[in-house]
């Protein structure tokens, strides 16, 4: 239940010829505490409840709890959320070993592109596409509960 992964900001539109999938997201947070964040998400024709803890020192790694919870329950859910619902299409992208996940953001966090890759250790190490940038792990402004309260148009 530990989720290891690193942001990077994407270079270029480059991956949206190489991705294998792509999903709408629609996601809001129940509590946006960055000790306990409580996430609604839906993907696709999904519903997911998500609970984060607290990242360790390099950002990398946190707790993370996730269940699959009905549509109609995850759109009820979305009403109760904290304001900015955040609104993406989300791409994977196969790399050597993994998958990065790059969401390309709507609404108020329009022109922000960020790639994720999931780990099964910090220190494993990745191959990175061309397109993928600078490294962002850490700064909490690209964490996606920042930006539903604090929108990319205002940075």
């Amino acid at each position: 239940m530990i989720e290891i992964e690193r942001k990077y900001l994407v270079t270029s539109l480059a991956f949206k010829n190489e991705y294998y999938t792509k999903n709408e997201i629609a996601q809001g947070y129940l509590s946006s505490n960055p000790e306990r964040t409580v996430r609604v998400r839906i993907k696709g024709n999904k519903g997911y409840l998500t609970i984060k803890g607290i990242g360790n020192e390099s950002g990398a790694s946190r707790f993370e709890w996730e269940k699959e919870i009905e549509l109609n329950e995850a759109k009820q859910l979305l009403k109760l959320c904290e304001k900015g619902v955040i609104e993406k299409t989300r791409y994977e992208v196969k790399s050597g070993n993994h998958i990065i996940e790059v969401d390309e953001f709507h609404g108020d966090n329009n022109g922000l592109i960020i790639a994720e890759i999931e780990l099964e250790n910090e220190n494993e190490s990745i191959e990175k596409p061309h397109w993928l940038g600078n490294e962002v792990t850490n700064d909490e402004r690209y964490y996606n509960s920042y930006i539903s309260l604090n929108p990319f148009k205002n940075w």
